[in-house]
């Protein structure tokens, strides 16, 4: 019966797996256009006054920090990965937030991992007018990655017994 639960959570982490990949092609698609139409141009107004695709090449990692220090981003990006594929596999208390979780983070990083080795930045591309940062799709998946990791521990959180932890006013209703 154990060997049942191990093989279904093998083959919910598989498919979380091709879930990345879906997202890191998308990534990689939207980034092949925006290198083939909009780097020539520079800037498409979408919706003026408040959207705008612009060409950036950012060598740095979100919102501007570490530029040029590229092997410290490589390295920490390739170390993240590595962890959330081992508690992919590992982690026994997996809920649909952790899933997702593990499959925006994955693609967000590695989308922006490959950029960082085929062209030595990463191409950004979205700008919302009343934010001063250009980002791009990876970014949406580690930013929304992240925020669903933050809900998972905060409501999600298991102790090892299967009950959920309450907090202490709930504890003493």
């Amino acid at each position: 019966m154990k060997s049942n639960a191990c093989n279904r959570g093998r083959t919910t982490a598989v498919l979380v797996l091709l879930a990345a990949v879906v997202l890191l092609v998308v990534d990689q698609v939207i980034k092949y256009f925006v290198l083939r139409y909009l780097e020539p141009v520079g800037t498409v107004k979408v919706l003026p006054g408040l959207l705008e695709f612009t060409y950036v090449e950012n060598t740095g990692a979100a919102f501007g920090l570490f530029q040029n220090v590229l092997w410290l981003v490589i390295l920490v990006t390739l170390v993240a990965s590595l962890v959330i594929l081992v508690l992919l596999f590992r982690y026994r208390h997996h809920t649909f937030l952790s899933y997702a979780t593990s499959a925006l983070l994955l693609a967000g990083g590695v989308g922006n991992l490959l950029d960082r080795f085929i062209h030595g930045f990463v191409v950004d591309y979205i700008h919302v007018l009343f934010f001063d940062y250009i980002f791009n799709f990876a970014d949406c998946c580690i930013t929304v990655g992240a925020v669903l990791f933050v809900l998972h521990v905060l409501f999600f959180t298991q102790d090892h017994s299967g009950k959920a932890e309450l907090p202490e006013e709930q504890e003493k209703l």
